[in-house]
């Protein structure tokens, strides 16, 4: 899948979660997002490296320790 697919997903994600509010306000939509991607990205990213927590950390861009940091706030470690 190309990064231009996983953009669509979202979007029409997205279409759907406003077109579903209906007349609601929505709020927080961008901590939503996060949220709901960051764990599935973690988990995907932590199997390809084996659990290797450097390496994990250095696929997705980011410091080992805020790599830990995150996968025990989504109740990975």
């Amino acid at each position: 899948m190309s990064k231009e697919s996983i953009q669509e997903v979202v979007k029409k994600s997205l279409e759907k979660y406003f077109r579903d509010l209906g007349e609601q306000h929505p709020s927080n939509v961008y901590e939503m997002v996060v949220v709901t991607v960051e764990k599935p990205i973690l988990e995907v990213v932590m199997a390809r490296a084996d659990g290797n927590q450097s390496l994990a950390a250095d696929m997705l861009g980011i410091n080992r320790n805020t790599l830990r940091k995150k996968l025990q706030q989504h109740s990975l470690l």
